[in-house]
């Protein structure tokens, strides 16, 4: 995450991109000024026993940790200005669904119908908003999910139906995010103080896959590392063979992630929408 200025305004990115990033959460614990960035959170308590990841209850007890030392450095006022001036990304969802819900070892399907799990994760996004707004949180962004049925390891699942984008999963998408936009109007209305804007991933993403000349990208079905179609976290790193030489040309990084250039094309939209709402 980076800090920037604009208009004298610091915006500091404290806590925030809860799913997209594989990793412990435990950087920046050296220094409460530093950005805190935790990785692979999940809404649901099975998926973190399941997983060996971050509950989302735990994130909300690092964010209250972060702001004692950042007391226990800069004063409580201070604190309070810089939390409340900071920008706080929340970008949840994704291995909710692919890695929970639809795989068959978790049995999450069997409990629920895919729109009451939708309505399950709607109802812990909005108490997770609710709990980091009342530890100071003003300045927030939400994001919605992309087409998740396009991610490279989808589509090798999809292979005996000629590897394409699984419909079904980009339907779940499309549902859960009218879900989610309706729940950030609501809470718009129920915490005056509270600016926070919904981020439209899913069209972008679109745009990036039917257009992909306009944005420099030459591959948008598989990843940059090894063979792009099943690899991920500690199986992608320089010495991976038949990784790409430049990542920039390529939608994905792995099988699951976007690459560093997609995540600065969703930075930058994801600032545009918050100088558009009003949060910034």
């Amino acid at each position: 995450m980076v800090e920037v200025s604009s208009g004298g305004i610091e915006i500091e990115w404290v806590s925030v991109e809860v799913v997209v990033v594989v990793g412990d959460g435990s950087s920046g614990r050296s220094s409460p000024r530093r950005r805190r960035r935790s990785a692979a959170s999940w809404f649901d308590g099975l998926s973190w026993w399941a997983e060996s990841v971050i509950p989302l209850w735990k994130e909300v007890e690092f964010y209250a940790e972060y702001q004692r030392r950042l007391r226990a450095q800069f004063g409580a006022a201070r604190a309070r200005a810089i939390v409340r001036g900071a920008l706080h990304v929340v970008s949840i969802g994704t291995n909710d669904f692919l890695e929970n819900y639809f795989l068959l070892a978790t049995g999450r399907f069997a409990e629920f119908t895919v729109p009451e799990f939708e309505d399950f994760l709607v109802a812990g996004a909005r108490a997770f908003l609710t709990a980091i707004h009342r530890l100071g949180a003003r300045r927030v962004t939400f994001a919605g999910l992309a087409a998740i049925g396009c991610l490279p390891l989808e589509r090798t699942t999809n292979m005996l139906r000629g590897g394409g984008c699984v419909e079904e999963f980009n339907e779940v998408a499309r549902s859960y995010n009218v879900k989610v936009e309706a729940m950030v109007r609501e809470l718009r209305a129920e915490f005056p103080r509270l600016k926070v804007a919904y981020i439209s991933v899913y069209e972008n993403f679109v745009k990036l896959i039917t257009n992909p000349d306009q944005f420099g990208l030459e591959n948008v079905e598989e990843g940059c590392c090894a063979t792009g179609r099943f690899e991920m976290g500690y199986m992608c790193n320089e010495d991976a063979p038949l990784t790409c030489d430049d990542a920039d040309k390529f939608l994905f990084w792995d099988a699951f992630h976007p690459t560093e250039k997609v995540n600065r094309l969703m930075a930058n939209h994801t600032l545009e929408v918050c100088y558009q709402e009003g949060v910034l």
